[in-house]
This record gives structure tokens, C-alpha cells and sequence, in this order.
């Protein structure tokens, strides 16, 4: 796989593209959905995504907090690319999720530019700059904001100009997973986390209760599938991918470490994706 691919963590993208789904979905049925706009939203959550990335690999690779790693090597890290090099990757997707919003926002509302604003400065400053708030524990807020309730929520107001409670319901459900896969990942490196000082919310709740918290994200989000079928009853098809999540909640509360959690990190995005397919379905049904 090319380098920059592999930078870009493929495995990740899924808590890219749910929340918009999910978000256009949530819109259907509560106004004339504008497609080009839900489009343009889907290019501003991938191209956060793939920025944020990028700005880690970045961040970390020149703080030296990836130099002992379990998970697949880093760019900077690895030395696969200069840190120039991925600094300069992460800019490019920013910017480009920058003008697809701007789009999105001279055609619905100028607030919106600065939503996107907070975003990519939250996506750089999660391990960039002089105190990144991901070393300090704020890792899963960041997700659960931006990849869940903005994401979905934004997407439904990108599509119909208006913020639904079934969008934001359903944007908790989104983040609550996304947050999932960040905590799978900094479950495995809490060893190599801790000894360079980065105080990943993992890091500060230790391992066992990681596990637990693993596992209660899981479980939230299908709470709030129940909650949303206040509005529309199909989205409680959602729960046709619970069997995706015996594997990799067995596997967490089993006590899996190091390599282990590279396949649990798949897993969790499967599910995800699976969560994030049935979801839509069933809220298009219900609209």
C-alpha cells in the first residue's frame, strides 16, 4: 500500500462517513434535502479525518512519542516521510475540508465558517502545539464533538438548514462509536503512552477500566438508537449489527493487548460501518 495511504489510516475513515450518512438520512423526510451539500459535507468529514491523521503522525513523529509503537509505523516515525512532508499533507486536507465547507456556508450559513474553523484548529491542536489536549485526556471529547454530533448533525443542517433532535440523538450514537475506535487504539498503547508522558484518557483510567469504558461506548450508542426510535421506529434496525460487536467487546474485556488490538481496531470500524449502514437504512424507512 503507498505510504501516504497507509498514513492516512484507511481503518479510520469510517467515523468519516457514518456521521454524514446518518446525518443525510436524519434529513430525509424533514425538508428538501439538497445532495450537493450533503456531498460537500461528506469531502469536509473525510478530508478532517485524513488531516487530523496526518497532523498526528506529524506531531507525534517530531515530540518522539511514536518512535516505540506497537500499532503500524508512522510516517515521520517510520521514517517513510519527512515531517515537512506530513505537515504539509495535513494542511492540504484541512484546506480542502475548508473550501467544501466555505461552499456549504455561503449557501446556507456564514456561522458555519466558524464551526469549521474550531474544527480544524481542534483536529491540529489535538497533538500540535505547545500543550496538545490529547495528551492530556481530551482525546475522546474532541471525537465525540466533531466526528459525532457536529458531523451528524451539521450534515443534517447542510442538507434541510435546520438541526433536528433525531439528528442530534443520532450524533451521539456516531460519536459514542467513533470514540470506540480512539479508545481500542489507546488501550494498546498505554504502555509506550505512558512512558513519554502522554496522558491519554486510557492512561489515566488504566487498563481494566478502559475495558469497561470500551464497552459502555459500545452500549450507549445502541441506547440511543433506542431513544431515537422515538422519532422514527426503523432506525431500531441498527441492532441487526449487534452481533459485530461481540467480537471485539469479547476481545477488550478478554484482556487483549499489543498486536491483539490491531484486529480489535478493525473490528470496531466494521461495526461501525454496519451500525452506520442499518442506521441509515432505517431512518430513510421511517422518514
Amino acid at each position: 500500500m503507498n505510504r501516504w495511504m497507509k498514513g492516512a489510516r484507511p481503518r479510520t475513515l469510517p467515523a468519516a462517513v457514518v456521521p454524514v450518512a446518518i446525518g443525510a438520512a436524519a434529513a430525509v423526510g424533514d425538508g428538501d434535502v439538497v445532495w450537493w451539500r450533503v456531498a460537500a459535507a461528506l469531502v469536509v468529514s473525510l478530508a478532517l479525518q485524513v488531516g487530523v491523521n496526518y497532523a498526528n503522525d506529524y506531531s507525534d513523529g517530531v515530540r518522539g512519542t511514536d518512535d516505540v509503537r506497537v500499532g503500524p509505523a508512522r510516517l515521520v516515525a517510520g521514517g517513510l516521510a519527512s515531517p515537512p512532508a506530513v505537515k504539509r499533507a495535513a494542511m492540504i486536507a484541512f484546506a480542502v475540508a475548508a473550501v467544501s465547507g466555505l461552499a456549504i456556508a455561503v449557501d446556507t450559513s456564514l456561522w458555519l465558517l466558524a464551526v469549521g474553523a474550531a474544527a480544524i484548529a481542534a483536529g491540529w491542536f489535538y497533538t500540535g502545539g505547545p500543550r496538545p489536549y490529547g495528551y492530556l485526556g481530551l482525546g475522546e471529547v474532541f471525537v465525540f464533538v466533531f466526528f459525532g454530533l457536529v458531523a451528524t448533525a451539521g450534515t443534517t443542517y447542510a442538507a434541510i438548514e435546520n438541526v433536528t433532535g433525531l439528528s442530534i440523538v443520532m450524533g451521539c450514537a456516531a460519536g459514542l462509536l467513533a470514540c470506540a475506535l480512539l479508545v481500542v487504539n489507546n488501550l494498546r498503547d498505554i504502555p509506550t503512552d505512558r512512558e513519554v508522558g502522554k496522558r491519554t484518557l486510557a492512561v489515566r483510567l488504566g487498563d481494566a477500566r478502559t475495558r469497561w469504558f470500551f464497552a459502555g461506548l459500545i452500549a450507549g450508542a445502541y441506547l440511543c438508537v433506542v431513544a431515537a426510535a422515538a422519532w422514527r421506529l426503523p432506525v431500531l434496525l441498527a441492532v441487526v449489527s449487534l452481533p459485530l460487536a461481540v467480537g471485539p467487546v469479547r476481545a477488550v474485556r478478554g484482556g487483549a493487548t499489543g498486536a491483539a488490538l490491531i484486529a480489535v481496531l478493525g473490528q470496531t470500524g466494521r461495526l461501525q460501518l454496519g451500525f452506520g449502514v442499518a442506521a441509515t437504512v432505517g431512518l430513510v424507512l421511517g422518514s
